[in-house]
């Protein structure tokens, strides 16, 4: 089996193998951090959907508060349909077993078809001193873990875990807004049989235009982009692209040139990884509001209630924790204060 692979069945449904995972499913999958924040019922229904139009890899992890539970409810008894891929980010072997055991119970299974370190701030390793690498290769031994996989927001960590042969996949963000060294990842990834998944794939939410985004990844057949599900909605625009996938046209590219231009540079992701701050400000959401609130309907996030995180700010110790923390290397206090300055000429009627 070719080692990436972009084919076509019977019905039109792109497909994609996982590097030499030997996983082949549609380009499609279903990204289960979102479901924290509604129902069981909500989510058992939204994944069931989800699989009963074709999406079969769902992707979730031990630090998404309830999101194993929900999708091991959601496939209870129908276990060798679906694969099941969660994450780890545990700090050494003790806690790793801890959690691994966590997440089956919750799954309802008695394996992972992916089990994936967690966004660690370095490549684990057989012998680096964590006992990580050596838990995990157990773990594949003991037929707990069917495939090894690390998810990273740091490049170097990224390309390490590449050029280490000791990974089956790598989930990177990876969206139409990726820098050069990006896409180098990416054809890293297929030329060491390594599959590639793709997260982030509407950068936590800057990117509007799903089909754009669909239609950019399209371009590159190694690529499973996993989406984040909360609202049925969303979940239907994602499977509408199952029979008919967004081709890249010239309004399309139009879309993501002018994206780009707005877009590339210093802004802050979403991702979360600068939290918690000492002070209680919502940093991965305050840092980039001037973004969202021109790229997203204004209403929400001119509340009393955003108002209030918003003027959070104002107690910023200027402590550096976030700053440290950002898998960007982002000035993340400088972001809020110029998100905040602009936040309030919004609100006082300057602009917008």
């Amino acid at each position: 089996m070719d080692t990436a692979q972009w084919e076509r069945d019977g019905v039109g449904m792109a497909k994609v193998t996982l590097g030499k995972t030997g996983i082949t499913v549609e380009k499609n999958s279903f990204g289960a951090l979102p479901i924290q924040r509604v129902s069981k019922e909500e989510a058992v229904r939204l994944l069931r959907k989800a699989y009963d139009h074709g999406i079969t890899f769902f992707d979730t992890a031990r630090y998404y508060t309830d999101s194993e539970e929900k999708v091991g409810e959601a496939f209870s008894g129908m276990r060798g349909r679906v694969y099941l891929a969660t994450k780890t980010g545990a700090g050494d072997a003790a806690g790793f077993w801890k959690d691994l055991h966590t997440s089956l119970e919750k799954l309802k299974t008695d394996y992972v078809d992916l089990y994936q370190f967690h966004n660690p701030s370095f490549c684990p390793r057989p012998g680096d001193g964590s006992g990580l690498y050596e838990a995990m290769s157990e773990a594949k031994e003991k037929g707990l873990v069917r495939h090894i996989g690390i998810t990273n927001h740091r490049l170097n960590v990224a390309a390490e875990a590449v050029d280490s042969g000791l990974y089956e996949t790598l989930q990177f963000p990876f969206c139409y807004l990726a820098t050069e060294r990006d896409v180098e990842l990416v054809e890293k990834c297929r030329q060491a049989g390594m599959g590639f998944i793709a997260m982030k794939a509407l950068s936590g939410g800057l990117i509007t235009n799903s089909a754009a985004a669909y239609a950019y990844l399209a371009q590159y057949d190694n690529v499973l982009p996993i989406w984040g599900v909360q609202r049925e909605r969303e979940l239907d625009e994602f499977l509408s692209y199952i029979d008919n996938p967004p081709a890249m046209t010239r309004e399309l590219a139009a879309v993501i040139e002018r994206d780009r231009k707005e877009l590339l540079g210093e802004f802050c992701r979403g991702c979360g990884y600068c939290m918690p701050c000492p002070v209680g400000i919502e940093i991965n959401n305050c840092a980039r509001m001037s973004l969202l609130i021109r790229r997203s309907p204004s209403q929400a996030q001119l509340t009393p209630a955003a108002q209030e995180k918003m003027k959070k700010i104002e107690e910023c110790l200027h402590c550096g924790q976030c700053r440290s923390k950002c898998p960007y290397g982002l000035d993340t206090p400088a972001l809020l204060e110029k998100n905040y300055k602009d936040y309030r000429e919004i609100l006082a009627g300057k602009e917008y």
